[in-house]
């Protein structure tokens, strides 16, 4: 067992030594026997053991920088990295030096740290769950698990039950620990052996001066300018004309469509007097006319009349075996579909007056709201009149003491001059003879330059003659020949030109047959896309029959839509929503009565109030649009079949070229 005295400072140069060692620019071998030099003050115990703990945190810092990793981020988050060592060397110490040193021995070495961060760290390294869960797993990355399990964590859960004791002999430390505070020493200053001055009349005190009395506050400052009101009252009109405009609009929006009585006669008269038009024959057959269609276009086209032909077929197949027509089906879907929407509806005109119920609600709250500022405001007026009372005699009580220490420093700035004088004639003493040792280091480096620079002109005379000497640059080169390197594939120049030619004949061949079998496929493909085209025109005329033939029957068809009645929860809020708006007018006609010095507030309401009733306004319409917006869309649903059935045969005429 190593017996040393000072425990702390042995701990203190390994940490210090571990942080001057960089494996990238040194071996483990210098640094030893550097480290070695600077340990020979110490005994031969002592160096043997500072050695033997530098070598072995070096040789096993894998191992060791796994446990310290983890405890820097799970119970070292505060921790100072900077004594991220000292941790290694305790961790190095518990694993493979406590047989050797001891418990005595390696309690003394941890009680001569701090006891916080030793405390937490061995709390952190001898936990059983953690030594034999994740540490042992890691350290079997680097040695074998068995080696690991016999060697170390055994030992280490060997003398967990004594290095409990001592974390417990830490915490109790900690916990009866009382925080001493170091007194610094307070420096006492001398006075200086000077001449009493005579006595200074004491000056007459300055008259405090009196602030001249504020003017009011304006009147105006309380009331809206009139440029505002002016302003609102231009938006309202103008918000007015444009809801005129576009109800006009609204109404009128098919009357450039329909003529007057006397327009429709001049007309009629007019028509009669020009000669008959005499219309051209349209061709019947539209579906014939030449379209250039690509090839992608040709195929996708086919593709999709020969899946129309597969469907048609399965569909006559079901039939065949029984199948239903889903035309009922159709109807209930409908029917269904047109109570969701009416639902739909009712809920909108729910949640919009449930809106507008919670605004009127809003406003009383508000108005209740501002009877109750008011009174607060009386209180807070009187509270501070007397915080000023309070702040000014504070303020009169502050200027005499300012006075008083401006007199205390003038005089202790006397007693610092001599000071000053003696100090500054101590540092220019000190700058003269560094500056004498400054100008002796110069001469110094000027010889050494000068030194180096007539050994580098020596060096550059020697190269240049070198340089100077003839050297033979002709070679002649025979094509004939070969390099002479010795290889099995080596060849001339001449050789190798033939050998080029003659894959160069091959390659044409191949770009000739090539070109042969792809004209042979073009010509193919070819004569198989007229083939689909034939099929296709076929195919557009019978479609465009069968489309012409439903667009009849539909025409004949007449379809007639109910008006939805309201729901009785809109009629309730419908209700609610009038006796709260008469609930909020007489409100707002007691709020009228009170003085002028809450005019602000309530035409600040009131302005709230007009933007509201805007707004409910814009609501209203936007409810309304969107209803139109529902029985459009629904109308359009209806109509769509017809759409695409009309669309469907000639929409392949646009395919892209």
């Amino acid at each position: 067992m190593v017996k040393m005295v000072s425990h702390g400072k042995h701990i203190a140069i390994i940490v210090q030594q571990l942080n001057k060692f960089n494996p990238e620019n040194q071996s483990m071998e210098d640094f030893l026997n550097e480290s070695a030099k600077m340990l020979q003050t110490l005994n031969m115990t002592e160096e043997k053991f500072v050695l033997d703990t530098l070598a072995g945190c070096i040789e096993y810092k894998p191992l060791l920088d796994v446990v310290v990793n983890a405890f820097f981020v799970q119970d070292g988050r505060y921790c100072l990295f900077s004594e991220r060592n000292l941790y290694i060397v305790i961790c190095y110490l518990a694993t493979f030096q406590l047989e050797e040193l001891g418990l005595q021995h390696f309690s003394r070495i941890v009680k001569s740290q701090d006891t916080a961060k030793m405390q937490k760290f061995l709390r952190f390294f001898f936990n059983t769950l953690y030594l034999n869960t994740w540490i042992k797993d890691e350290w079997s990355h680097f040695y074998d698990s068995e080696y690991v399990k016999e060697n170390w964590i055994d030992l280490l859960l060997r003398w967990q039950p004594k290095v409990q004791q001592l974390i417990e002999q830490l915490t109790d430390k900690l916990n009866n620990s009382t925080t001493t505070v170091k007194t610094s020493m307070v420096t006492h200053p001398k006075e200086f052996n000077l001449t009493v001055p005579r006595p200074r009349a004491i000056p007459i005190p300055l008259p405090i001066p009196v602030l001249e009395k504020r003017p009011p506050v304006p009147s105006s400052t309380y009331k809206p300018p009139k440029e505002k009101k002016q302003l609102e009252e231009i938006k309202r009109k103008n918000r007015r004309k444009a809801e005129d405009l576009l109800l006009k609009a609204n109404a009128d929006q098919f009357r450039c469509a329909t003529m007057k009585p006397e327009k429709r006669e001049n007309t009629h008269d007019s028509m009669n007097s020009k000669p008959a038009f005499q219309a051209q024959k349209i061709q019947s057959k539209i579906d014939n006319i030449p379209i250039k269609l690509n090839a992608a276009a040709i195929l996708r086209e086919d593709a999709l009349y020969q899946r129309k032909m597969e469907q048609e077929l399965k569909r006559i197949e079901n039939l065949l075996r029984g199948a239903g027509d889903p035309s009922e089906f159709l109807k209930w879907q409908k029917q269904m579909r047109g109570k969701d929407l009416e639902e739909q509806l009712a809920e909108i005109e729910c949640r919009r007056l449930q809106g507008k119920l919670s605004h009127e609600e809003a406003v009383l709250a508000r108005q209740n709201v501002i009877q109750e500022n008011k009174k607060k405001a009386d209180l807070m007026r009187e509270e501070k009149a007397e915080l000023m009372q309070q702040y000014a005699g504070k303020r009169l009580q502050e200027q005499k003491e300012m006075r008083e220490l401006v007199e205390q420093v003038v005089e202790g700035h006397k007693n610092a001059k001599q000071a000053k004088v003696k100090l500054q004639k101590y540092k220019q003493q000190i700058v003269q003879k560094v500056c004498e040792e400054n100008g002796e280091l110069l001469q110094q480096a000027l010889e050494e330059e000068e030194e180096k620079l007539r050994k580098r002109y020596e060096l550059i005379q020697q190269i240049r003659a070198i340089e100077s000497l003839p050297s033979i640059r002709h070679k002649f080169v025979d094509l004939t020949e070969t390099g002479g390197h010795g290889l099995i594939c080596e060849m001339s120049i001449a050789e190798l030109r033939e050998r080029l030619a003659l894959l160069r004949e091959a390659q044409k061949a191949a770009e000739e047959e090539k070109r042969e079998q792809i004209i042979h496929e073009k010509q193919a493909k070819e004569q198989l896309l007229r083939d689909k085209l034939d099929q296709i025109s076929l195919f557009r005329a019978e479609r465009g029959r069968a489309a012409a033939l439903k667009q009849e029957e539909k025409k004949r068809k007449s379809q007639s839509g109910e008006r939805p009645m309201k729901d009785e929860r809109i009629l309730n809020l419908e209700k609610r929503i009038v006796e709260k708006t008469m609930e909020r007018k007489k409100q707002e006609g007691l709020l009228k009565i009170t003085p002028q010095k809450t005019s602000i507030s309530s035409r600040k309401d009131s302005l709230q109030l007009n933007h509201c009733n805007e707004l409910e306004k814009s609501r209203e319409r936007q409810f309304k649009n969107l209803q139109r917006g529902f029985r459009a869309r629904e109308t359009a649903r209806k109509w769509l079949p017809i759409r695409q059935q009309e669309v469907e045969p000639q929409s392949v005429y646009c395919a892209p070229k």
